[in-house]
């Protein structure tokens, strides 16, 4: 994987607050007004951003807004194949047209306020009232809904409100070759729920940036090791020019210790995988965990047993009409990655699951944001779920979400209050463990000197 260094992409010295070190992050740049407006003016309508699911768009006609910031845009099935996003703004005056999500009956899009009317292409086909304008005010092509660009990718719709900006496939670089073999594309929802913290979107997102937290933040996972678990077990960063990032495996600890037979290496995948199925429920589900349950016996040497989980995993999946993705070496070493799209998003893989995360700033409050997670997985074919629905937006202490998740928050709004402490003068980040957190905002930095 290329890894961007810091003579590659040290930063910009434009804009308020940038970074010259990517060492440091400045306080400001989590809670300072202005920053926070040059973001909204720069960033949001000029970047790619996963805009919904396209399982929540199965029919023509049906439609998803997409807020951030302060920023609508509707997201609409235009025919089988085919998707259009538009700005959501009457072109007569500015009224939005349509909120939440729904289906455009008779494929017409209706303004509330005065009845104007488009088809889901974004032609106009009643303008109610027109004979009261004078002709140069009713441009057929000035009436069009003002459309953005728009592209799929891993079983989203991503959306851009800059015509002028690059295509989709150059921005996702080099993530498709990476996470496509995974059949992200074809995993769908499983379980999605959304919270709203008192922290800035990035400081949200970065939380899940970096596994070396494990030991403190979920002690349960490395299973009381301690400080004796190794920092970089899940923590190996690579960041991309995109303003993307990657978090691998970096430890051989986590393979077979050699010292023990497989029936001692399935009790100690089990483990882990319980505390996962229980804790997250999300990347590995109960049907996983029932499967190497059924391994607990087996003979063989500790460094086979990789090997064996595997097959009885394809196995099984197998006779349950599950297609998991082909079981290329390179495929594999990706099951337990962690992937950042910039921005704002995030997929974590695993045995044909994975968890996904989304946050956006979506008030005037720098210190606020909206923080969505999925479980996604592979259905049997002709099986999969329907239109998929939004569990609930919960607080932080509620039990509807798993342990692991309410661990993380746990810390989000204490680091932004923390953040304002009045010696505290920046994020100081571990290149081996966080630079992922320091391409972000040296990307960012890039939409802000524009």
């Amino acid at each position: 994987m290329a890894q961007v260094t810091t003579e590659e992409a040290a930063g910009t010295t434009a804009g308020p607050f940038a970074i010259t070190d990517r060492a440091f992050i400045p306080r400001e740049r989590y809670f300072d007004k202005e920053f926070f407006e040059l973001e909204n003016e720069r960033l949001w309508p000029h970047v790619w951003q996963m805009a919904c699911r396209l399982e929540e768009i199965p029919k023509v006609g049906d439609y998803v807004e997409y807020s951030v910031a302060a920023y609508s845009v509707l997201v609409v099935r235009t025919g089988a194949d085919e998707v259009k996003a538009y700005q959501n703004a009457c072109r007569h005056r500015a009224t939005q047209l349509a909120l939440g999500c729904g289906t455009f009956g008779g494929g017409q899009i209706v303004c509330p306020f005065h009845g104007w009317r488009w088809n889901i292409d974004g032609t106009p086909s009643g303008l109610y009232g027109k004979e009261g304008f004078d002709p140069h005010a009713l441009d057929p092509e000035e009436l069009r809904l003002i459309e953005c660009q728009v592209g799929t990718w891993a079983g989203c719709v991503f959306i851009n409100m800059d015509p002028s900006a690059p295509p989709l496939e150059d921005a996702l670089r080099p993530l498709p070759k990476h996470l496509d073999p995974l059949r992200v594309a074809d995993m769908r929802v499983d379980w999605w729920k959304a919270i709203r913290l008192k922290a800035n979107w990035k400081l949200a997102i970065e939380a899940f940036m970096e596994g070396w937290h494990l030991m403190a933040t979920h002690p349960q996972v490395v299973q009381g090791a301690g400080e004796a678990f190794p920092a970089d077990f899940l923590s190996v960063q690579h960041s991309y020019e995109n303003g993307h990032a990657s978090l691998a495996q970096g430890h051989d600890e986590a393979g077979a210790d050699l010292g023990v037979d497989g029936r001692a290496e399935a009790e100690k995948a089990l483990a882990f995988m319980r505390v996962v199925a229980e804790g997250l429920q999300a990347m590995v589900l109960e049907k996983d965990v029932a499967v190497i349950e059924g391994l607990r016996n087996t003979d063989c040497r500790a460094e086979d047993f990789s090997s064996r989980m595997i097959e009885a995993l394809y196995t099984w999946n197998s006779g349950a009409g599950i297609r998991l993705p082909d079981p290329e070496p390179e495929t594999l070493a990706n099951w337990g990655s962690q992937w950042f799209v910039f921005p704002n998003f995030m997929l974590h893989p695993m045995y044909g699951n994975a968890i996904s995360y989304r946050v956006r700033p979506d008030s005037d409050d720098p210190e606020h944001c909206y923080f969505e997670f999925w479980s996604l997985t592979l259905y049997p074919e002709g099986e999969e779920p329907g239109k998929p629905k939004l569990d609930g937006v919960y607080p932080a202490e509620s039990e509807e979400w798993p342990l692991i998740p309410r661990q993380d928050f746990s810390n989000i709004e204490r680091q932004q209050r923390g953040l304002r402490t009045p010696g505290y003068k920046a994020q100081r980040l571990a290149r081996k463990f966080e630079d992922g957190i320091a391409n972000l905002h040296v990307h960012l930095d890039s939409y802000l000197a524009r």
